[in-house]
């Protein structure tokens, strides 16, 4: 069985890597929505005792993270009555284009009004989802709008505790946003990539904060979605459920991780008592492996190095969070770091970038052994809440007034 395990990881990962292209982090969690940044190589240390800033530049309001494809930086954010797709110069900075749409979006419990979804580059297209709900396309050379769809309008989804907020993800010819119409049986859409029609809606289900993910399992694609209150599997191609299974809580609550997914089996975790489950895929349906509170992260996707896992356990907003090594098979922790502050989290180079929400990065040695913290620097002040991205060696991180551009490579 374990040999089994082992081949089937193996040729889950090939399939992940050949998809990767190197040196650039197109959507949310990079390449392949792992969080793994592909054939890149940091410093163990860095010269100066900290990362060297190369730019910095203002931004407006948001949660959304960065996105990086060749040359080019898009963030999605929001200044006054207008969300922004900006256009940088990935290594100096420089704006090259900058195209606004209107927004009348208030936060209901948080004070940020910007967007929450980080932005998907795909060829010559890049694909936004606003905190309203409304899915846009404009061209990544230009920032011309090509088309708009108003989601939440045209399929009655409600926009959750903090606004639209799952990041899109791209499929060949089709664009499938976790959208959340639930009465019209809209939970997921799948749009068309050139004109925005749609392709196909499935499953009653409201939306969460995860990002849907594909994975191919035994010859057989799998679109994986954590919504509101399930973990589902559909047919990519048709929307058409497969399984689901019961994964969430009633009440305020959120789920806002990412699957991970490794071998034959998938891991889903959240906060707010919720915990942690294996889940275990075949042709024949899915099962429940077992379910724990090894992790509880809240919206941190957790990174897997082999068959280890490493993720953040608590909660931004409610006390302290601890990041942990545990084996997902066994459920044993290797090791348990506690820190004041919640983080996200990025893989590269046999490393882990941990990018606190107060500003403070640590780089720490990937290691069953014991924690091992190979550097740590303030960055920003404020909040960086955003998903931070990982290109060509160099770090992209925001706050709710600056991106900034640090060089891990020395």
């Amino acid at each position: 069985m374990l040999d089994r395990f082992a081949f089937v990881f193996t040729l889950v990962t090939l399939l992940f890597v050949e998809q990767a292209q190197a040196g650039d982090w197109p959507q949310i969690l990079g390449p392949n929505r792992t969080g793994i940044a592909v054939d890149e190589r940091i410093a163990d240390q860095w010269q100066q005792g900290k990362p060297k800033k190369v730019w910095e530049a203002k931004v407006g309001s948001g949660f959304a993270g960065a996105t990086v494809a060749g040359k080019q930086l898009v963030l999605f954010h929001r200044e006054k009555g207008s969300d922004l797709l900006t256009s940088f110069n990935a290594e100096t900075g420089e704006v090259g284009w900058s195209t606004k749409f209107p927004s009348t979006f208030q936060p209901q419990i948080v004070d940020d009004d910007g967007p929450r979804a980080t932005p998907a580059i795909d060829g010559q297209s890049v694909y936004a989802y606003s905190a309203q709900g409304v899915l846009y396309c404009v061209d990544l050379k230009t920032g011309k709008k090509k088309w708009e769809r108003a989601t939440h309008k045209d399929f009655g989804a409600n926009g959750g505790y903090f606004g639209a907020g799952s990041s899109p993800l791209v499929d060949g010819k089709r664009v499938i946003v976790n959208v959340g119409g639930d009465k019209k049986k809209a939970g997921v859409v799948a749009f068309e990539v050139t004109s925005g029609e749609t392709v196909w809606s499935s499953i009653d289900d409201q939306a969460s904060y995860s990002a849907p993910l594909i994975a191919t399992m035994d010859g057989t694609r799998h679109l994986f979605c954590i919504t509101r209150l399930n973990f589902v599997s559909l047919d990519p191609e048709t929307g058409k459920e497969r399984f689901r299974t019961p994964f969430g809580a009633r009440g305020p609550t959120v789920n806002g991780a990412t699957p991970v997914v490794f071998g034959q089996t998938v891991l889903l975790t959240a906060s707010y008592g919720i915990g942690a489950e294996l889940i275990s895929v075949s042709t024949d349906g899915l099962q429940v492996v077992w379910k724990d509170e090894v992790l509880s992260s809240q919206y941190t996707t957790p990174i897997l190095q082999g068959d280890i896992m490493y993720g953040i356990d608590g909660r931004q907003d409610g006390g302290p969070m601890s990041l942990v090594c545990f084996d997902p098979k066994t459920r044993k922790v290797h090791w348990s770091s506690p820190r004041d502050e919640y983080a996200t989290l990025i893989g590269v180079d046999g490393k882990l970038v941990v990018m606190h929400t107060n500003g403070e990065l640590r780089l720490v040695k990937m290691s069953t052994a014991k924690y091992e913290e190979l550097g740590k620097a303030s960055l920003l002040t404020g909040k960086t809440r955003a998903l931070p991205a990982l290109a060509n060696g160099r770090l992209y991180v925001r706050n709710e007034k600056m991106l900034a551009c640090f060089d891990l490579s020395q």
